[in-house]
């Protein structure tokens, strides 16, 4: 068993002194790991003398030397090894480098680890750790329940340090309290996007939607957000580091929740190579069953992949946020136009640029259905946002339809521009917007007529706005709100 650590920082040395043995005056500090793997071949060779030896004196096999090396390693190695490997996680997870996410901007994003995959050093080196700890409960099987009980510990570590990092990223912030509301989680469990994570976390996120309930909870989404209004700056997540640590930590959390995931079945089931079908015997045979200790570590894995999970809901929510953010400027801007602008609105530019930026840098950090599901609830709040916003103006001309459907243009190649991200579905939504702001373009009968043929396209309140605004050279009847609502009630 190597006694390498895996950085600088990280080198085992002993704090607990053998007593009785004698082992520290004659080997180095690395002796008593050396010692205890002695425990195999004189297992093996109790084992074979056990069997060579009548029934009646097969238990003096195991007297002597091997009761002489079990009593060594519970008492000195077991003790000596939980302190230097909690001093090896603890100096892991808090090196200054531990947590800081490294990846070349232009990156690809790579699924493990031997091909490039930016996981976090501090969860890495855990994993690493971990291992070393389980390769020693394959090697000493009486004591593998000991042996688990120290990774459970050295994980729990590591996610309370995890935890802490994710609260301080992001503490007090709008996002962060949404996601903790009760409302709001339904809400998201209930949206079409949900379907990428009950994919990928399986019975954690376990849920049946019909289509109408995910549409539904969409729409009441979008109004949630937008009753927030106004969104202020210092309530989002401004700093970019914090956003690339969020997505870095997602990842690097469902690494470690896989890796303990197979820490579980390789105890549970350890590999038996035709060669080895003798040492797997002895295993099992000297092996205190960790059934539950097992259970513990898949209960860790969740643990782990649901904080990976809210990582990634945190940065969904951030972008809603900022999409509102941004959008909630078409309230005080004047829509009443004196000439073509050819150019989208300054806000609408500044949230296409920090979508551009914010997938730039996530993009190494994540998979692309993370990406998909961070960025993927823009366009729905884009659409409601806009939509709705026109029952607080007072008034837009034909030039100002145009500009609000240039800005959903521009928004929508934004958006087109990441990868795996579902195109038609943006397409879709911010086809509405356009369709919806260019009816005020129609004559009263010719939109009295759209309503009679689409009567669900739109809610009766987004078609009352459309009669409501003002717009110049477009006649409206007195009763046009009545003719409307009878079109509606039937």
């Amino acid at each position: 068993m190597t006694n390498k650590g895996v950085g600088q920082g990280w080198r085992r040395g002993s704090s607990v002194q053998p007593e009785g043995y004698g082992s520290a005056t004659v080997l180095t500090e690395q002796g008593i790991y050396l010692a205890a793997s002695l425990y195999r071949p004189v297992l093996q060779f109790t084992d074979k003398i056990t069997s060579m030896l009548p029934k009646k004196y097969s238990q003096l096999g195991n007297d002597g030397l091997l009761s002489f090396v079990e009593n060594f390693l519970k008492d000195h190695f077991l003790p000596t090894m939980f302190v230097d490997y909690r001093k090896c996680v603890q100096q892991a997870i808090a090196s200054p480098a531990a947590f800081r996410p490294r990846a070349h901007p232009s990156a690809i994003y790579k699924a493990s680890v031997e091909h490039g995959r930016p996981v976090l050093q501090g969860l890495l080196a855990t994993d690493y750790l971990a291992k070393e700890v389980l390769g020693w409960a394959r090697l000493i099987p009486k004591y593998s329940n000991e042996l688990i009980e120290y990774v459970q510990t050295f994980l729990e570590r590591s996610f309370e340090r995890c935890r802490a990092l994710y609260t301080e990223a992001v503490l007090e912030k709008q996002s962060y309290l949404l996601l903790g509301r009760n409302d709001v989680e339904k809400l998201m469990r209930l949206d079409p996007a949900n379907a990428c994570l009950q994919s990928s976390y399986g019975a954690i996120m376990e849920n049946n939607v019909s289509d109408t309930e995910s549409t539904e909870a969409e729409r009441e989404m979008g109004n949630l957000l937008l009753n927030l209004r106004p969104i202020k700056q210092e309530n989002l997540i401004h700093d970019d580091n914090k956003v690339i640590l969020l997505a870095s930590l997602s990842d690097s959390l469902e690494f470690l929740a896989d890796s303990v995931e197979r820490f579980g079945e390789s105890i549970v089931r350890p590999p038996v190579d035709s060669e080895d079908k003798h040492h797997a015997y002895q295993n099992i045979h000297h092996r205190r069953t960790p059934s539950v200790l097992t259970k513990t570590l898949a209960s860790l894995a969740d643990e782990y992949r649901k904080l990976a999970i809210d990582c990634v809901k945190v940065l969904r929510l951030e972008m809603q946020l900022e999409t509102i953010f941004h959008l909630q400027e078409m309230i005080s801007r004047e829509y009443l136009e004196d000439q073509d602008a050819e150019e989208p609105d300054d806000f609408i530019i500044s949230l296409t640029a920090q979508i551009t930026r914010r997938d730039e840098e996530i993009g190494p950090f994540v998979s692309e259905w993370k990406r998909n599901y961070i960025f993927g609830g823009i366009s729905s709040i884009a659409a409601n946002t806009s939509i709705q916003v026109l029952g607080e103006m007072k008034s837009i001309n034909l030039l100002g339809v145009q500009q609000i459907c240039r800005n959903s243009i521009a928004l929508e190649q934004a958006l087109a521009a990441i990868p795996s991200m579902d195109n038609e579905a943006v397409q879709q939504r911010l086809d509405r917007v356009r369709t919806y702001f260019e009816l005020l373009n129609l004559p009263f009968e010719a939109l009295l007529a759209f309503i009679t043929d689409h009567e669900y396209l739109f809610t009766p309140k987004e078609y009352s706005n459309l009669v409501k605004i003002k717009v110049p050279g477009r006649e409206i009847p007195v009763d046009a709100q009545q003719r409307v609502s009878e079109i509606l009630s039937h």
